[in-house]
């Protein structure tokens, strides 16, 4: 399970090094998804959410639960709602020193830059 706040910047990163497919379903609040291309360009942004959001009309419609992502695709989650949890899962066993590959295009956390770049990644939804 991972609690994402609304000001969390989870780094672009994608599962090639210990290459294995990925599912990420919304237990509770709203998500966005962000796909990036090989050179860090957006390809797809979409919303995930708990029930909550998936019966809901207007803006948050049409809401899936989760999203499933091929290994090795670019890829971040941000918060859209406060006290947001998802739950992540990927086939085992876990190597955490093959866990994920940072994008080398995308701000490191924590830097100045993230901040602003978070806000660009949240304006999507």
């Amino acid at each position: 399970f991972n609690a994402v706040g609304i000001d969390s910047y989870i780094r672009p990163h994608r599962h090639a090094l210990d290459p294995k497919d990925e599912c990420l379903v919304a237990i509770k609040g709203l998500f966005g998804l962000v796909v990036f291309s090989e050179q860090g360009e957006v390809s797809r942004a979409e919303r995930f959410g708990s029930e909550a959001y998936a019966d809901s009309v207007g803006k948050e419609g049409d809401v899936a639960f989760g999203v499933e992502l091929p290994a090795g695709t670019w890829h971040t989650v941000v918060a859209l709602r406060p006290g947001s949890i998802l739950l992540e899962l990927k086939a085992g066993p876990f190597n955490p020193d093959a866990a994920k590959e940072l994008a080398p295009w995308a701000p490191a956390e924590g830097s100045a830059e993230a901040q602003a770049y978070l806000n660009h990644l949240k304006s999507l939804f």
